[in-house]
């Protein structure tokens, strides 16, 4: 329908002409109420942005000479976190004198993050920062 036509008839129904797809031969228009057409498009905005998953770090903090027993207790907290689809921050947190064995850190996250191969996926590799060495693991996603 032509121009004239189509302002006429959404005049006639006290709604507005609207054009949806502007590229294309010959463009494509609605007649709808705008006001009402933005106000649903906001609502589906905010519905998708609050279904959006947001994404929680879980940290677990190792020492430089950490045990046996403390390192699987750990292992499996973070097993647990990746099955519920939290990342993991694991770090080794150097004392004093003890960034010395910052070779020693790095073995252990290094572990860590083999131990954890079939869970999760290794997002960053041990990067000492200060006297922090931290790396991140996130959840393999499931299909």
């Amino acid at each position: 329908m032509s121009l004239k036509e189509a302002l006429a008839l959404a005049r006639e129904l006290e709604l507005d002409l609207v054009e949806i797809a502007p590229q294309a031969t010959p463009p494509v228009c609605k007649v709808i109420d705008y006001q009402k057409y933005v106000y649903q498009q906001k609502k589906k905005a905010k519905e998708m942005k609050a279904n959006a998953s947001k994404v929680e770090i879980k940290e677990l903090r190792f020492g430089p000479q950490t045990d046996e027993h403390d390192f699987q207790f750990k292992l499996n907290h973070a097993k647990n976190f990746l099955k519920e689809g939290y990342k993991v921050k694991a770090y080794v947190f150097f004392k004093g004198r003890s960034i010395l064995f910052s070779e020693q850190g790095e073995k252990l996250l290094l572990r860590f993050a083999v131990e954890l191969d079939g869970l999760g996926k290794a997002e960053k590799m041990p990067l000492l920062e200060g006297k922090r060495m931290s790396m991140i693991i996130a959840p393999i996603k499931k299909k």
